[in-house]
């Protein structure tokens, strides 16, 4: 009779030796979304699927000012894409009176991170 192989320990898997993979991260703009919109309706929920569409939506919205803003660089020239690109990006992109408040917006953002970096 051939003699017994050694016993592995109870409880220990084969899989346990293996490191656990990390779920892939997904980039979203769904919490800035929610921020957003308590800030505005601090009563009013939204459901994950309209939360799929405003992040599609977004996505979409700068993907199209960035394209854009590109093609400007490209055509003064340039090698550095800075705020005075995105603006006019901005300004070709949305319509009227949307393009008018994204402006005065990003106008005071980029303002009040001059301001902060001293």
């Amino acid at each position: 009779m051939a003699p017994r192989a050694a016993k592995k320990p109870a409880g220990k898997s084969p899989a346990a030796d293996k490191p656990k993979r990390r779920k892939k991260r997904t980039e979203s703009y769904s919490t800035y979304i929610y921020k957003v919109l308590k800030q505005v309706h601090p009563d009013v929920g939204i459901s994950r699927t309209a939360m799929s569409v405003m992040n599609s939506f977004i996505a979409d919205i700068f993907d199209r000012i960035a394209t854009e803003a590109g093609r400007l660089v490209r055509y003064s020239g340039r090698s550095t894409l800075s705020s005075r690109e995105i603006q006019t990006a901005v300004r070709l992109i949305l319509p009227g009176e949307l393009s008018k408040h994204a402006v005065s917006e990003g106008a005071k953002a980029v303002t009040k991170y001059s301001t902060s970096q001293g």
